[in-house]
């Protein structure tokens, strides 16, 4: 019922009416629609799809105002680096590598380094989505893919849920490993992503996976397990 006949059933004007509608959240007719349904999807096998995206952070020359609360403990001109991360649909097992940009250089330098990993746990990757950056969409990537017979899938644009476990990794590696700590510098922070990833990856119960760890989600025999925790 529009806010015009609840006025005049109600006998109270319509600003009054007006405002108690918009007091309680219900001054549009789409707020008493129900919220769509989520729709999650998940691949069966490992490799069926391998998620990659880029976190562009600052460089850290040493602790700043944020940390300190001095603002003339500011830095200012430090630069950037770039996280390129990589993540198993089926799995959600994890690969980063922190880069000193985003051309398609780095990006296949990631990208092989990724693959190498994912195989040495017995993942053969045949799909990759990303989005629709320029380094992704270069000829170099494009062939470098065909030659490793996986094919290029990439987002819709303006639509990051499309990428959602690549978003939702990122925001769970700023959280607990990019801003967890003081970090004296970059390279002490880049020290720390390694063993974070580690953790990640074998020890860490994810809600999504039913509080298993992503290697959980592998089903490696015990033997092949206890070879590749180091």
């Amino acid at each position: 019922m529009p806010g015009f006949q609840i006025a005049r059933q109600s006998g109270l004007s319509r600003p009054t009416v007006s405002r108690i509608l918009q007091r309680h959240g219900l001054n549009k007719l789409s707020s008493l629609d129900p919220a769509p349904a989520v729709v999650r999807y998940e691949r069966k096998n490992p490799g069926e799809l391998l998620h990659i995206d880029i976190k562009k952070l600052g460089r850290i020359e040493r602790p700043s105002h944020r940390v300190t609360g001095d603002r003339r403990d500011q830095s200012r001109g430090a630069g950037w680096e770039y996280v390129h991360v990589a993540i198993d649909d089926a799995t959600r097992i994890a690969y980063a590598e922190i880069l000193p940009d985003e051309k398609h250089g780095s990006v296949e330098f990631f990208l092989k380094k990724a693959l190498s990993y994912f195989a040495s746990l017995g993942i053969k990757v045949e799909r990759l989505m990303s989005d629709n950056g320029a380094a992704y969409r270069s000829r170099p990537i494009a062939s470098f893919l065909r030659s490793k017979g996986i094919r290029h899938i990439f987002t819709k644009p303006y639509t990051p849920k499309t990428n959602g476990k690549a978003e939702r990794f990122i925001q769970t590696s700023l959280r607990e490993w990019a801003y967890a700590a003081v970090y004296q510098n970059s390279d002490h922070r880049c020290s720390h992503l390694k063993p974070w990833l580690h953790r990640y990856n074998w020890h860490r119960p994810h809600c999504a996976l039913k509080l298993k760890t992503p290697i959980q989600r592998l089903n490696l025999p015990v033997n092949n397990l206890l070879s590749l925790h180091t």
